[in-house]
């Protein structure tokens, strides 16, 4: 007799490209990493740096979107970086295979150490991230594929766009999904690194608290911050996704900045 698998195909971009995935454990991809792939408007042959990317998905969604990016997947976890090697071996995902790959690195590492594990200086046009989000403070998981996924560390957010600044080349973009609670640390690590900074509020629905931002940032540039419209992610007393948001979810369109 055998058990229920330990890992599942999904499909995403309504078929677009699948992604392997652990079931029952880890982190599982969903909305917020669609949100994040659809802050890359860019139709240029670009290389697009996915940091702590687990299985891939935002990485791969990008790639799915954008015919001419150049997608590498850095993921810290052994684990995860396999199941990201295997989705890209999916014969589901044949049609962007050559143009993703995976780096099992640290994205916190700094100096020598950070280039020697393949994370190199001013070689990428995009740095997207959907950094831990967990307090310390926050309920523990007994999973603990998923803890290493979730749990925030004091000062992530500084050495995570330390490490985005020093592989995007100048004029690159930074894109990031994160909680609402964590702008402030967000705005802090940006420095002088990056300017131009614009800030979207997600809301589940219509008077109801946002649940995340969106943040993009331009490296180098002295531009100002921007608060845009929010989005709202469902009509009132609804379950069903607002058209834009169910376009970038499926690959459909990019949030494009101001």
């Amino acid at each position: 007799m055998t058990g229920e698998p330990a890992e599942t195909i999904d499909a995403f971009h309504r078929g677009a490209f699948h992604l392997l995935q652990p079931k029952g454990r880890g982190h599982r991809a969903g909305m917020d990493a669609m949100l994040l792939a659809a802050l890359v408007a860019d139709d240029r042959p670009v290389r697009v740096a996915d940091l702590g990317a687990g299985a891939g998905a935002a990485g791969l969604a990008v790639a799915a979107r954008l015919a001419k990016a150049q997608v590498v997947l850095f993921e810290r976890s052994a684990e995860m970086a396999d199941y990201a090697r295997r989705s890209i071996l999916l014969p589901e995902n044949a049609h962007l295979a050559g143009r993703a790959s995976v780096v099992e690195a640290d994205v916190t590492l700094t100096a020598k150490a950070r280039n020697d594990a393949g994370l190199i200086d001013e070689s990428f046009h995009h740095v997207i991230m959907n950094p831990p989000f967990n307090d310390a403070g926050d309920r523990r998981t007994p999973d603990a594929l998923k803890a290493e996924a979730h749990a925030m560390t004091d000062g992530l957010f500084e050495s995570w766009l330390r490490t985005a600044g020093a592989i995007m080349i100048p004029g690159g973009q930074l894109s990031l999904i994160a909680r609402p609670q964590s702008i402030a640390e967000i705005i802090t690590a940006c420095g002088r690194r990056f300017g131009g900074i614009e800030i979207t509020a997600i809301h589940p629905r219509p008077g109801e608290n946002a649940v995340r931002i969106l943040v993009t940032g331009i490296k180098g540039s002295r531009a100002r911050l921007s608060l845009r419209a929010p989005l709202v992610m469902h009509e009132e007393g609804s379950h069903k996704f607002s058209p834009l948001v169910d376009d970038f979810n499926n690959g459909r369109a990019a949030y494009v900045r101001l």
